[in-house]
């Protein structure tokens, strides 16, 4: 029988969570046979506690002290809230101004139902927006292909963000060893064309965590160390509403993978499910809501499409949480 170690974070713990803002002392284990018991954290195997513990290494020089804003410019006439609505290099200066300390330029929809983009028209898209915007912050780049990868490299990014985790573009593991950049891995059931249609899991928490494990393995035998991985556990790709608000609910357990972890729940349909609200664009407080909620688990990296926003309620956390703590 295989366990699953998720710490629980609160006041005055004993171990510190992932080199964060977090401690722990007490732990959940959970397994798919017996229901979940919380436990003292010496309890968990001393492996589980060690990967728990260890400080994560920084990520394009971001590290794992307080949580980190990644803004999300997307140079597609079709992305789900904001497709064809701003000009690229104007947008990735923005978010800059508005406190972004990392900047993801996607040139490919990964939207439920979006179609292909051919890797020449998506490195047409973002090679320029790159090329501007490299000096600033780092820049990372979101594709699924290995060419569209190494182009974006020439171009200056200094991060690959696989929404498939490389299980689209074979090539794309021996790319990203050999640029020597941090990746992250996110966890899809199927392709954005179908994903939606009709996904299923035995148990979608415990599923994610293994499919990111045996991501990190593929990446870590193709020469990339598990410092420069970041996992995302892909909320809203190939998930239903009851799947996402699971993995929400206890996204802390990937923290036992070891690596640093980003989400990205920015505006997405799972929000307006929940708040019953249609138009993407008005999304913003359920969006903090969910944004806060993983900071509480100690996430580290958060992709945001509002970034001004974000980057005031998590003044305003740092400012609330201090103060609670002197």
């Amino acid at each position: 029988m295989t366990d699953y170690w998720r710490a629980i974070p609160e006041e005055g713990g004993v171990f510190p969570l992932a080199g964060g803002w977090l401690r722990f002392s007490r732990v959940e284990r959970l397994s798919r046979v017996e229901p979940p018991e919380i436990l003292p954290a010496n309890a968990a195997p001393q492996d589980v506690i060690d990967r728990l513990t260890t400080p994560r290494d920084p990520i394009c020089g971001l590290g794992p002290g307080r949580p980190r804003i990644m803004g999300i410019v997307n140079v597609t006439p079709d992305s789900f809230s904001d497709g064809g609505a701003y000009d690229g290099v104007e947008q990735g200066r923005k978010l800059i101004g508005e406190g972004a300390e990392i900047l993801d330029i996607g040139g490919e929809s990964t939207r439920p139902g979006a179609a292909f983009v051919s890797e020449d028209d998506e490195i047409a898209r973002v090679r320029p927006v790159i090329s501007a915007l490299r000096g600033s912050v780092p820049v990372s780049v979101d594709t699924r292909k290995a060419r569209v990868a190494q182009d974006a490299i020439s171009a200056g990014a200094q991060m690959i963000n696989d929404v498939s985790g490389f299980d689209f573009d074979p090539g794309m593991g021996a790319t990203v060893a050999a640029s020597g950049l941090p990746v992250c891995l996110m966890h899809a059931q199927g392709v954005p064309e179908t994903m939606q249609d009709d996904p299923r899991y035995d148990d979608v928490l415990l599923d994610v965590y293994d499919a990111l494990a045996a991501r990190i393995a593929r990446a870590e035998a193709a020469g990339i160390g598990r410092g420069r991985i970041l996992i995302d556990p892909g909320v809203g790709f190939g998930k239903t509403l009851d799947h996402n608000l699971a993995i929400l609910r206890r996204i802390g357990l990937f923290h036992t993978l070891g690596c640093a972890i980003l989400i990205g729940v920015s505006r997405k349909t799972f929000i307006g499910k929940v708040a019953r609200q249609p138009d993407a664009t008005a999304r913003l407080p359920g969006s903090l809501a969910v944004t806060l909620a993983a900071v509480a688990q100690g996430i580290q990296f958060h992709r945001v499409h509002d970034v001004a926003a974000t980057a005031q309620a998590f003044a305003l956390w740092q400012a609330v949480t201090e103060t609670r703590t002197q």
